[in-house]
């Protein structure tokens, strides 16, 4: 396992979200990585008051390699790295992985370091300045997630994923979202 997340035995492959991505995905992955929207609002519109989160992991950590190239981050910088599961029912949903430099956590006035078991979209998607800069996509295989996030979201099968570098007035932040069968 890295040191720097419980989801993963290594850093994902990702895919560059260019002309002619979205055919390549299967069309129901399509609909949930190029919502627009928040998608913790998305789910609580299925699944009502029943979405929850439950946090893995959350620490300050050196993030993965192009996680730190796409941040523009120096090879040091430690940032906030945050790994959930959204889940309804008992459902998983969603393993999401954010990764929150501090000067983000600063412009945001701290509330992103706070978050405890509330989703991140609940807060990010309420800043009136919230910019999606850039995508990309990924199709991760059971062996590359570690032996506990195989366990709490039950992988059995590849899952796609999408990773989502967000800015709020102007500071960024990455978020890596992956859609569990059930939502499918």
């Amino acid at each position: 396992m890295t040191t720097n997340s419980v989801l993963f035995n290594k850093e994902p492959l990702w895919q560059e979200n260019r002309h002619g991505t979205r055919h390549k995905l299967p069309e129901a992955v399509q609909a949930w990585t190029f919502e627009a929207g928040s998608l913790t609002q998305r789910l609580r519109a299925t699944y009502g008051d029943a979405v929850a989160v439950k946090v893995l992991f959350q620490q300050w950590r050196v993030p993965f390699l192009t996680e730190r190239q796409l941040l523009g981050l120096h090879e040091q910088r430690v940032c906030l790295t945050r790994e959930v599961l959204l889940h309804a029912n008992g459902k998983p949903l969603i393993l999401a992985r954010t990764i929150i430099p501090a000067s983000t956590i600063t412009i945001a006035n701290r509330s992103l370091s706070k978050l405890g078991t509330r989703p991140l979209g609940e807060v990010i998607f309420s800043y009136p300045h919230l910019e999606r800069i850039a995508m990309d996509v990924s199709l991760i295989n059971p062996n590359e997630w570690t032996l506990n996030a195989l366990d709490v979201a039950h992988i059995k099968q590849p899952i796609w994923g999408r990773r989502t570098v967000y800015a709020i007035k102007h500071q960024q932040m990455l978020v890596s979202e992956f859609f569990l069968p059930e939502i499918l």
